[in-house]
């Protein structure tokens, strides 16, 4: 288990990635933009609504995470899984990301993909190319649908006095034929008619998660390269999904 630390606007934080050998860091940025309500799209009541786009999502945010108890419900979880008999918070791994290959037999993970299952609402997530000593961001969206979910899985942790804190990881799983160019791993992006199978408190066969968390279809996707902007994360606006050769422009105007 190797881990990595990034430092966010004054704060440290940290993920793991589970094959350091195979893979490079998995998904560890995407966005949200508000330009469709959550409410609707999710079937859920969204205070939300007026709520600032981000742009530049980073682990450590607090963000919205679809669950289903009796109803679909909308709850701020914080990105970076503490599982809830975790000891020490301090020193918790807060895993960013789940292999769909291994969630039902990694310890942290078995548990909740029983019962514990959510929707990740983004609209589209980052990942980089190397190429020689650099490292060149890439943007990917779907292209007919401006607001998606991942399939996620969350815990809720409570401290001493008893006070709750909800966390959420994303499920990764292999590239398709287009993320392949860049990265050998990809957020498990569920089909609209997956949502509420994955939601649902039914059990998962072997052959279910292989369906439900196969990658997104390549033909419905699109990936265009961005500025460097996107590597701090203190850059929080719409500049860092701009395709590079309009962020030119936008600075030539400027």
């Amino acid at each position: 288990m190797a881990e990595y630390f990034h430092h966010t606007c004054g704060r440290m934080i940290y993920w793991f990635n589970e094959h350091p050998k195979r893979s490079r860091p998995m998904c560890g940025r995407y966005s949200l933009i508000f330009i469709d309500d959550l409410g609707n799209r999710f079937r859920v009541f969204n205070p939300m609504i007026g709520s600032r786009s981000r742009f530049n999502i980073t682990p450590g945010s607090e963000m919205p995470v679809i669950v289903h108890e009796e109803k679909n419900e909308l709850v701020i979880m914080k990105w970076g899984l503490v599982p809830h008999w975790t000891h020490d918070i301090n020193t918790a791994k807060r895993p960013i990301n789940a292999r769909a290959e291994t969630i039902s037999e990694k310890p942290s993970f078995k548990e909740l993909l029983k019962n514990r299952r959510c929707l990740i609402p983004a609209s589209g997530f980052f990942e980089w190319k190397k190429e020689g000593r650099k490292k060149i961001p890439f943007y990917i969206t779907l292209l007919k649908n401006p607001l998606f979910s991942f399939a996620g899985l969350y815990d809720r942790w409570t401290d001493p006095e008893g006070n709750p804190l909800y966390t959420y990881t994303i499920v990764t799983t292999e590239s398709n034929d287009l993320i392949a160019k860049i990265h050998n791993r990809m957020p498990s992006i569920l089909l609209p008619e997956y949502e509420d199978r994955w939601l649902s408190k039914t059990p998962l066969s072997a052959g279910d998660l292989k369906e439900i968390l196969a990658p997104f279809p390549r033909e419905e996707m699109s990936m265009y390269p961005v500025s460097p902007l996107v590597n701090t994360p203190c850059n929080n606006d719409e500049r860092v999904i701009l395709p590079m050769n309009s962020f030119n422009s936008a600075l030539t105007l400027e």
